[in-house]
C-alpha cells in the first residue's frame, strides 16, 4: 500500500494519537528552526550558551538583549499556524484524542486551536519574574528593552526583578517529561512531524515507545533522515503541509 494512504489508514483507526513535533513543524510558519543550513545555529554563535541558565543568572541583562536576537522576538507574535498545526486540530474535530508533545517555543499548536498540548521546552508567549513568580505576556515583553517586574510587593516597593522567559533554558530541566511519556504509551499511533529527534530526553520517546509498547504504530514524517529512521514503521522525506494536505483529503474521501 502507497505510505500516505497506510498513514491516512492508520490515523482513521487511531482512537488516541500521541504527536512530537518540533522545529521543522513551524518552518513553513517562517520561523527557522535550529539544525538546517539557514537554521539559528549557522546564523548565530554560541547559541546554547547565551541563551543557557548559566548566562542568565550571570548576565541577564545581556542574556536579553541576545534572547530577543536570536528568537526574533518582536516577530513571533506575527507568525500564524501552517498547514501541519491546522491538521492537528482537524484531528481533534473528527473526534480523534490527540495529545501534542511539542519541542517548540513558539505557542502556535495553542494558536491553530489543539486543545491538548504539552510544551515541554516551555513557551517564548510569556515570561516570569524568578522572586514573586508574577507573569508576563509577549507584548510587555516586547515593549521593554530588559524587561522587569512591575508589580507592587507589599512593602511598597516596585519589585523590578528582570523577569526569566518561559522557556527550557540550555542546563534547564524538560518540563512533564513524565505526562509525555504516559501519553505515547496510551496512544494508538505515534506520529513525529518536524523532529531531527537529536534533542534529548525528548528523543527517547520513540525508541521507548518501540521497546516498551511495540503494538503502536510509529509515523516519521521530517524532510530529512534521523539517527532514528528505524525505529518508525513509516517514513516520510517530505514536508509536513504537503503530507498532512494528501492524509487529509484521503481521510475525507473515505469518510
Amino acid at each position: 500500500m502507497d505510505k500516505i494512504k497506510e498513514f491516512a489508514q492508520w490515523v482513521m483507526d487511531a482512537k488516541k494519537i500521541t504527536v512530537l513535533t518540533g522545529a521543522g513543524m513551524s518552518t513553513e510558519s517562517g520561523i527557522p528552526d535550529f539544525r538546517s543550513e539557514n537554521g539559528i545555529y549557522a546564523q548565530e554563535e554560541n547559541v546554547e550558551y547565551y541563551i543557557s541558565e548559566y548566562y542568565f543568572k550571570n548576565h541577564p541583562v545581556d542574556f536579553w538583549h541576545k534572547f530577543k536576537r536570536i528568537f526574533s522576538l518582536k516577530l513571533m507574535g506575527n507568525f500564524s499556524p501552517n498547514q501541519g498545526h491546522l491538521f492537528l486540530k482537524w484531528l481533534e474535530d473528527i473526534g480523534k484524542k490527540v495529545v501534542i508533545l511539542t519541542q517548540n517555543i513558539d505557542g502556535l499548536h495553542e494558536k491553530a486551536g489543539s486543545t491538548n498540548v504539552v510544551e515541554l521546552h516551555g513557551t517564548l508567549q510569556t515570561a516570569t519574574c524568578p522572586k514573586c513568580q508574577a507573569k508576563y505576556d509577549l507584548a510587555f515583553v516586547n515593549s521593554h528593552d530588559v524587561p522587569r517586574c512591575v508589580r507592587t510587593l507589599k512593602n511598597g516597593k516596585v519589585c523590578n526583578e528582570i523577569l526569566k522567559p518561559d522557556v527550557v533554558l540550555f542546563g534547564g530541566m524538560v518540563q512533564r517529561f513524565e505526562e509525555a511519556l504516559q501519553a505515547a504509551d496510551g496512544s494508538d499511533l505515534l506520529i513525529a512531524m518536524g523532529t531531527s529527534l537529536e534533542v534529548a530526553p525528548v528523543n527517547f520517546i520513540p525508541s521507548y515507545v518501540a521497546a516498551e509498547v511495540p503494538h503502536i504504530r510509529k509515523v516519521l514524517v521530517n524532510k530529512t533522515p534521523t539517527k532514528m529512521n528505524d525505529v518508525f514503521d513509516i517514513v516520510l522525506h517530505a514536508g509536513i503541509g504537503e503530507t498532512v494536505a494528501k492524509v487529509q483529503q484521503y481521510i475525507a474521501d473515505a469518510r
